[in-house]
């Protein structure tokens, strides 16, 4: 009589609380069974790191204090930086980390219980759920204050977190060193075809300066000009002394023999004068006339020089800057070898479901008080 009686009373009490049961008991129960002993272990493994170029300095915690407020000022490669967070989170990263650590193995075994395992309930092992998968496993924290970058691994097994870990700083440090490779083969390779067309063009001009000269029989107008007008200023000191001594023998001697040779050395002054003048100044085949196009001629030439001597210099520059390493990847904390779970945190999780359960409990069962008020 008494288990019939016992159990009478069990269904009495949980047909009273049946909501309490569903909502709190079940749930919490649940919960305890698969934390305390379904769930498997998880480690965790972390590292920081910073990228930063030669001018930067490594941040830390008394600088930002110092500095706290005017974070702005210090200049950080963010565009580097992000260049390596999406690496760590991309594709290619996971195809490497499969191929050298198997880490599809080490997320599928067996031991793992299903719920955590890879591919778990659903079945599809294909990469693109896997590279779901290792998105929630492989965190990349970035703190653009301090331009730290937080790396954290998650894993079944300790050696397989730190392993992941390492071989994921390793793998943005190569791609650190293929970014910096990149950026001396661009930087020279520009800096060489700068030096290249200028030096074309110091050459062209060259070209043209030397068959207008050897075409015009002209050398340097200014020089030549100089020169043919020192001329004729002398020839015209010539035409004035044999004017001036012609008309003194005219005046005083107007049947001197000497008369028709002074006029015929005038004249053939005067014709020289012309002729010389012409030579400088006429409109067609004059020094002045040669003059506008040999004077760009040699502007070109200088102008071609100049840049020519500039890119050579900025390619010296480009060289001297590309024996530098322009990034480094700085491991601020190494990866860690974990000695002890962190994961899952099973009392925290049990209680949030016990307390989530009872909430719900509660507006329950004040919404079904509330209709059977209202029905009577």
């Amino acid at each position: 009589m008494a288990e019939p009686a016992l159990s009478a009373r069990v269904n009495a009490w949980l047909a009273r609380n049946l909501v309490f049961v569903l909502t709190v008991l079940v749930p919490t129960l649940l919960a305890t069974g698969y934390f305390g002993l379904i769930a498997s272990d998880v480690y965790v493994s972390e590292s920081r790191f910073v990228v930063r170029s030669p001018q930067q300095r490594p941040p830390s915690a008394l600088m930002d204090q110092i500095l706290q407020g005017s974070a702005s000022t210090l200049s950080h490669s963010d565009d580097d930086a992000y260049s390596v967070h999406d690496f760590i989170e991309s594709r290619d990263a996971l195809k490497e980390l499969d191929d050298k650590l198997a880490i599809r193995s080490s997320y599928s075994n067996r031991q793992v219980d299903i719920f955590d395992r890879f591919p778990g309930l659903r079945w599809d092992d294909s990469f693109e759920r896997f590279y779901i998968y290792y998105g929630k496993h492989v965190e990349v924290e970035y703190d653009p204050v301090s331009s730290i970058t937080v790396l954290t691994v998650r894993a079944f097994a300790a050696k397989d977190a730190y392993n992941i870990n390492r071989l994921l700083l390793e793998m943005s440090e190569r791609l650190v060193n293929a970014l910096n490779d990149r950026s001396r083969q661009d930087l020279i390779r520009f800096a060489e075809e700068d030096v290249r067309v200028a030096a074309d063009k110091a050459h062209n001009a060259s070209l043209a300066m030397l068959a207008f000269r050897s075409q015009q029989s002209v050398f340097d107008t200014d020089q030549q000009a100089e020169i043919q007008l020192e001329g004729v200023a002398k020839i015209q000191e010539d035409f004035v002394s044999t004017e001036a001594q012609l008309a003194q023998l005219t005046k005083l001697s107007p049947n001197n023999p000497q008369i028709p040779g002074l006029r015929s050395r005038a004249e053939t002054l005067r014709k020289a004068i012309v002729s010389e003048g012409a030579k400088v100044t006429s409109k067609k085949g004059s020094l002045s006339a040669y003059a506008p196009a040999f004077q760009r001629l040699t502007l070109d030439s200088e102008t071609a020089d100049k840049l020519l001597q500039t890119a050579i210099t900025e390619l010296e520059t480009a060289r001297s800057e590309a024996a530098h390493q322009q990034l480094y990847l700085e491991r601020l904390v190494q990866p860690n070898l974990p000695d002890k779970a962190m994961e899952p945190k099973r009392f925290r999780w049990t209680f949030t479901v016990f307390a989530l359960g009872l909430i719900t409990w509660g507006v329950v069962s004040l919404l079904l008080a509330s209709i059977r008020e209202h029905t009577d």
